[in-house]
């Protein structure tokens, strides 16, 4: 008979946040997997709770390797809890290799549902909350995270992200220049702890606040793009469109034609709307080139 896999969700920081059947699962589990097995015994001896099982690491420098140890275990009859530091796990956090594995094997995987940075930074950023998706941490590198962006850049749902304090300034105006600095966002800052932080504003203002320095875990919570008719669509925002494309290494007229298509518009409008930004941009006194 198999075992079952029980995927336990944690505080994101408020320690009473922890759900009662957390309690009972670690002091029942018989191997406890956890991202940080020094964060592990804090949170038990929170929690009044000594784990009757193993308690082994499971983090995303040894996931690879300790999978197939944890589905042996599963396959044999084990109950095996798998908790990461903060959250619900496989979330950007240890658990998808070991949620597939375990399924491949036809062990039944369970959860504990506790909180979640991304339901919570969504919940409090006052944007539209009937349909978004989830992205995750952007690429460290300046060209990837431009990359990325641009991927969704007419994505209309609102969009979740998790980022590094120390990078959030080069995020903000990452979003800034390829959605538009007017666009609107949540920088949810220190979830349910003492220094608890959501600002609000447009890009452009966010990330010049950001510049400045900000410490704590963040969730960053962008509206989507907005849904607008031929008619809606200004000449700078056509130039913008194309600009993001080029850049990301489409050439000018297929540039053009994807962004006509995109706002119901005729190719040439689109071409003559470039065309004019540049014949504006290398007038003599302008200060711009192109």
């Amino acid at each position: 008979m198999t075992g079952i896999l029980v995927l336990a969700g944690t505080p994101i920081g408020d320690i009473s946040d922890a759900p009662p059947r957390l309690a009972e699962e670690l002091a029942g589990a018989d191997v406890v997997a956890a991202e940080d097995t020094r964060r592990l015994r804090r949170l038990t001896q929170a929690l009044g709770v000594t784990p009757r099982g193993r308690v082994v690491s499971y983090f995303e420098g040894n996931e690879s390797a300790r999978t197939p140890e944890l589905v042996e275990e599963l396959a044999g009859g084990a109950r095996v809890l798998l908790v990461t530091d903060a959250g619900m796990p496989s979330v950007s956090d240890p658990g998808y290799r070991l949620v597939a594995a375990a399924v491949e094997r036809d062990v039944k995987v369970t959860a504990v549902p506790g909180p979640s940075a991304v339901l919570t930074a969504l919940a409090l950023s006052g944007l539209p909350v009937d349909r978004f998706c989830f992205e995750g941490f952007l690429p460290r590198k300046a060209g990837e995270r431009l990359g990325r962006l641009r991927e969704v850049a007419e994505e209309r749902r609102t969009l979740v992200y998790f980022e590094a304090p120390h990078r959030l300034d080069d995020t903000l105006a990452a979003m800034a220049e390829v959605f538009g600095g007017e666009r609107r966002a949540a920088v949810c800052r220190e979830l349910t702890k003492t220094y608890e932080e959501v600002k609000r504003g447009p890009l452009a203002e966010l990330a010049a606040w950001a510049a400045e320095g900000v410490r704590g875990e963040i969730t960053v919570v962008v509206e989507g793009a907005p849904e607008k008719g031929a008619e809606e669509v200004d000449a700078a925002e056509l130039v913008r469109r194309v600009r993001v494309r080029e850049e990301a290494g489409e050439r000018r007229k297929e540039a053009i034609a994807a962004v006509a298509s995109e706002a119901g518009l005729p190719k040439r409008q689109v071409f003559d709307a470039v065309v004019a930004f540049k014949n504006a941009a290398d007038a003599p006194g302008s200060g711009e080139r192109r």
